[in-house]
């Protein structure tokens, strides 16, 4: 980690180190308001795994992003769970915590698991926000009021499906609209979008449905003026998005191959992206995301923050890190109703006419969970308490 990225990183603290009292694991059901699907699967409903993190007669609150089976990411909601509770928690409750460095250093020994560490960290960070009665946004150097936003559409049964959910949401003041493709469902779909917007800041997201072999028909969404493909091959084929990068001229991004500081580095460093999906939750948490931020600002690469059907808590969350300086093209945040009838927090996320969201000017997250709600939906609670005096 560099100068600039570890002091984004130290000036996360508390007023003084605290004693975390206890971590509360939560798991809660919502229905999703229609089914959501991309090339690796369709989802109906979303199991939340929400974290409280609870010192001083505070608590601050976090999201694991991680799904119930391992799709997206090897890591899954029981994957998560075990880690937490077996070493990540042990960890954390092993003396007084001072700092996010703190805490990241107290997990520097374990592998793997970025999910379930960036949960913790998510809801260290709205603690420390909260103990010193600022702003999530303001702790972690953000700079703007308002992020713009965009949205993501998944794969639809028909194509004038589509275009009526694309023709909704720029109503409803989307300044981006990304569309999930797949091999079948892909320059066609694309092309008939852009025809019918000719303007509207239109990408593509294959989540790695796609091998080099396909470099041929990729080139055919070239003609049609995308801001980006995202994530077109396997997480694991940096060097072959490198060799795809310098084929096509329309801009590639990487999403799921981000997935920490040195491999976002070497990424940029072979040319395998122009642009960077950040997700909080899939990098490891806030110290690896101000880390990546900082590295991405040096080598004046964009970012925009992707999202991954969070509840209203993680979906604060990613407000407030879209407001730091780095975030310079509108990410996938999207209104609280976009997924859900009804959301955890009050009030809920809402995108104004001109594509952006507020930035919350309260301690913390800035929104209240609604407990009563929550607890009507949980299916199951996991409270771990310090031991000893």
């Amino acid at each position: 980690m560099g100068a600039a990225a570890a002091s984004s990183v130290a000036r996360i603290a508390s007023p003084a180190p605290v004693r975390l009292d206890a971590l509360e694991l939560r798991l809660v059901r919502l229905p999703l308001r229609e089914p959501f699907e991309a090339s690796f699967g369709r989802m109906e409903s979303r199991l939340l795994f929400l974290i409280r993190l609870e010192a001083e007669g505070t608590a601050g609150w976090g999201e694991v992003v991680a799904g119930e089976r391992p799709l997206f990411s090897y890591e899954t909601v029981e994957t998560a769970r075990h880690a937490i509770r077996d070493f990540f928690a042990p960890a954390l409750f092993d003396g007084r915590v001072g700092s996010l460095a703190d805490v990241a250093a107290r997990f520097a020994a374990f592998r793997g698991h970025p999910m379930a560490r960036a949960g913790i960290e998510l809801a260290y960070v709205d603690l420390v926000a909260r103990l010193r009665g600022e702003p999530l946004a303001r702790v972690l150097g953000g700079t703007r009021e308002r992020v713009a936003v965009g949205v993501s559409l998944g794969i639809q049964p028909r194509l004038d499906a589509l275009l009526a959910r694309v023709d909704q949401n720029l109503e409803l003041g989307y300044q981006r609209i990304k569309v999930k493709i797949k091999p079948g469902w892909d320059v066609d779909v694309m092309r008939e979008v852009r025809r019918r917007h000719p303007s509207v800041l239109l990408s593509a997201d294959a989540n790695a449905a796609y091998t080099l072999g396909d470099r041929e028909h990729l080139k055919g969404l070239d003609a049609l003026a995308l801001l980006m493909i995202e994530q077109p091959l396997d997480p694991d084929d940096i060097l072959d998005h490198a060799t795809l990068q310098k084929e096509l001229t329309t801009a590639l991004c990487l999403d799921e191959s981000i997935t920490g500081l040195a491999r976002t580095r070497q990424a940029l460093d072979i040319g395998a992206c122009r642009i960077v999906n950040m997700k909080v939750g899939r990098v490891g948490g806030y110290s690896h995301a101000l880390a990546i931020h900082d590295l991405c600002v040096s080598r004046g690469v964009p970012l925009w923050c992707g999202g991954m059907l969070e509840s209203g808590i993680g979906r604060a969350h990613n407000v407030a890190l879209a407001s730091l300086p780095g975030f310079t093209l509108p990410g996938d945040i999207s209104a609280s109703r976009r997924y859900f009838a009804r959301d955890i927090i009050a009030p809920e996320v809402e995108v104004a006419p001109d594509g952006t969201i507020a930035v919350p000017p309260g301690p913390g997250l800035g929104f209240e969970v609604d407990v009563p709600f929550l607890e009507s939906r949980s299916e199951a609670v996991e409270r771990l308490a310090r031991p000893g005096p």
